[in-house]
């Protein structure tokens, strides 16, 4: 634990659904629910005006659309939510060059490895204001010793606040916090605790070690009386090893047919491999999950003899653990995953698939009983409409850019507005294959981005 709040904890608010509505301006101040729009979707952000209806991450879609029915109900654009992630992180590296991201719009911060440690409460005033300068988007900063009460103090702040947790007003903050507050507290171990009569950040304290150790065990018993106590030495570690990388979809109907799982799981394995060279890694183990129609969940996993990142091998082991599941009664979801994870690759391992059905088949020829080859078909071409879902970006010969608000009996509905704009576009119908209408990349919610590095200078102010 330091003596002065210099671990800095920056989470954007909303950030999702505050894109949206920084994208387009007849949805400001309205509710914004962005997310998965079928009918297994879920919730990934929900604006504050949605989130007084009730509408929470991880909420299924179809509930969040009960509570707040009035609300946009958009697809996510991870495009434009990266680029201005980019952005934001550029700025906090500006203010450190330790900086220890955890998700696009989430970051600790350690400000005693920069410059600019003095006086942690104005680096934090600035690089808001910067960041909102160079997005347009608001977020709550938390200041404090620890990793753990820097976050707590951001979560806080919410939405658009400052949080600092001074040297010895520690026990204050966390004292009246539910025990859920605290990291490794999920509902088993909140169920054990609420049995023993322990609701609070306190009471867990109260509780003391040795209490906790027979309740939870060793571990956890100890890490969380040191937790409860305001103790966290953890460092701001940067560049966190990723431990594996996948990809996964759940599917608006169960898959019924052994081609269209082949299809998906080929589709999958050829995005885990492309995020896979995009991260310039290789990884030894590939992993499949089959979620079934009853919602039991299976995975399966095979280790190669080497690190590969070729699509091929990847897609050839996937297609043969999926092989290996019943799918007969319907699939939910879908997934493929690489994990242990290195740096390099073995140039040629497509022969390993080949190696392997031979070890597996006790030295016989695999000719010879093979299974017949399965045809990889893709799905049924969907109908026109579903090329516009709500939120997209497009771009109309005639009238230019705007977005799909939605779209069903051979019509798209287009409202067609930028992010400068001041007051809400107008809105026009289409045929769904009007020539004029195209998709189009998002535009930058800002003419002008603020230059990496832009806190650093607002330093030198007077």
């Amino acid at each position: 634990m330091r003596s002065a709040p210099t671990i800095l904890h920056l989470d954007m608010d909303a950030f999702f659904a505050a894109v949206e509505q920084a994208s387009k301006p007849s949805l400001r101040g309205k509710p914004v629910v962005v997310g998965g729009l079928g009918p297994r979707g879920v919730v990934a952000t929900a604006s504050y005006e949605a989130r007084v209806h009730g509408v929470h991450s991880a909420m299924a879609m179809a509930h969040a659309r009960r509570l707040c029915p009035n609300a946009a109900y958009l697809v996510p654009r991870f495009g434009i939510y990266r680029r201005i992630s980019d952005i934001v992180m550029a700025l906090l590296a500006g203010v450190s060059p330790l900086i220890e991201p955890l998700s696009l719009d989430e970051a600790f911060v350690d400000l005693e490895a920069g410059d600019l440690a003095g006086d942690p409460r104005a680096v934090a005033e600035r690089l808001r204001a910067d960041i909102l300068a160079a997005t347009g988007l608001t977020a709550s900063v938390g200041l404090a010793g620890s990793k753990l009460l820097a976050k707590i103090a951001s979560e806080q702040a919410k939405p658009d606040g400052l949080v600092v947790v001074e040297p010895g007003t520690e026990r204050a903050l966390l004292d009246p916090l539910p025990v859920r507050t605290l990291w490794g507290v999920g509902p088993a171990t909140a169920e054990h605790l609420r049995r023993a009569g322990i609701l609070t950040v306190a009471e867990i304290a109260q509780a003391g070690e040795p209490e906790l150790v027979r309740l939870l065990g060793k571990a956890h018993g100890s890490s969380l009386h040191a937790m409860a106590a305001g103790l966290d030495n953890r460092p701001v570690v940067a560049d966190r090893d990723v431990k594996s990388i996948s990809v996964e979809d759940t599917f608006d109907t169960d898959l019924n047919d052994r081609a269209r799982v082949r299809y998906e799981i080929d589709r999958l394995a050829d995005r885990c491999a492309q995020r896979l060279r995009g991260a310039g890694r290789s990884g030894r183990t590939v992993v499949v999950k089959i979620r079934r129609y009853d919602f039991s969940t299976l995975t399966r996993s095979e280790t190669l003899r080497a690190p590969t990142d070729d699509p091929a091998v990847v897609k050839e082991t996937a297609r043969r653990l999926a092989e290996a599941v019943d799918t007969t009664g319907g699939v939910r979801l879908l997934g493929v995953g690489v994990s242990g994870l290195a740096d390099f690759t073995q140039e040629d391992l497509f022969a390993q698939a080949a190696q392997n059905l031979r070890d597996s088949d006790s030295g016989a020829d695999p000719g010879e009983d093979a299974p017949p080859e399965l045809p990889v078909t893709p799905p049924p071409e969907p109908d026109r409409a579903s090329r516009w879902v709500p939120g997209q970006d497009v771009e109309h010969t005639e009238y230019g850019a705007g977005w799909v608000q939605g779209s069903g009996v051979g019509r798209v509905t287009v409202r067609f507005e930028v992010p400068a704009d001041t007051v809400p576009g107008r809105v026009r119908t289409f045929a769904v294959d009007d020539p004029a209408l195209s998709r189009t990349e998002p535009l930058p919610l800002r003419g002008r981005q603020a230059p990496a590095g832009a806190v650093g200078d607002a330093g030198a102010r007077p």
